[in-house]
């Protein structure tokens, strides 16, 4: 393009016919990702989501809470799925909840850091789960 030349003129240049076909073969190999959520309290202060967990992979709703805060939660999933809520301090995992194998499961979570709380699901079976996931503040 020249330094002068209008937008409109600018020239297009289509892509080889094989970089396309590069990058849909690289896509087919793709393993389904694992569904990460912003955990977003509406005006009532409850935040609910509905996830589906591809076989073997997991979902979690992950957001920053007060320390002080009381965090009321429960789940109901279509199969039974490994649970925790956690949290990261540098390279540390701290769990205040753990659950194995679980398709139902409620409690409070009493904040005691103010950190990014995550309600986290891995489903271990062979098909794919739903998991609908409620929290109160």
């Amino acid at each position: 393009m020249r330094p002068n030349e209008p937008p409109h003129h600018r020239t297009h240049r289509p892509q080889p016919w094989w970089a396309t076909a590069i990058l849909a073969v690289m896509g087919l190999g793709l393993p389904a990702q694992a569904e990460i959520v912003d955990i977003r309290f509406d005006a009532e202060r409850r935040f609910t989501h509905r996830f589906e967990v591809a076989a073997g992979k997991f979902a979690e709703a992950c957001g920053q809470i007060p320390r002080g805060s009381a965090v009321q939660w429960r789940f109901q999933a279509s199969a039974p799925m490994n649970f925790n809520i956690h949290y990261h301090e540098g390279k540390a995992v701290t769990y205040p909840e753990k659950r194995e194998g679980r398709a139902q499961g409620d409690g409070t979570l009493q904040v005691t850091v103010d950190e990014a709380y995550c309600w986290m699901w891995t489903n271990k079976t062979g098909q794919p789960a739903a998991v609908t996931v409620e929290l109160q503040r």
